[in-house]
């Protein structure tokens, strides 16, 4: 019994995320700059936005680290039971 093997991110895809986030990041960060306010208020939705884009990051890590562990344990599990029905011999005395 083999484990299906996970699809790939293909290039486009990922470029596609890639040049989105880019778009969104470079638009708020011009509309954060061109707002009527005080220079206060722009550092503080500067900050804000920063703060989003690092838990971003952070949170997408955590989520692929889960995924990679979990499917470890699988793997592992699997190894196992594997080695227990090659190993065992119901005709054996």
């Amino acid at each position: 019994m083999t484990s299906p093997v996970p699809a790939k991110t293909t290039t486009a895809f990922f470029l596609q995320s890639a040049v989105s986030f880019g778009v969104a990041v470079v638009g708020l960060g011009i509309g954060i700059a061109y707002l009527p306010v005080n220079q206060w208020m722009r550092a503080f939705l500067a900050i804000g936005l920063l703060y989003t884009v690092t838990s971003a990051f952070t949170l997408a890590k955590c989520v692929r680290d889960h995924q990679e562990s979990t499917g470890v344990v699988q793997r592992v599990d699997q190894a196992r039971l594997d080695k227990l029905l090659t190993d065992h011999d119901p005709f054996r005395a």
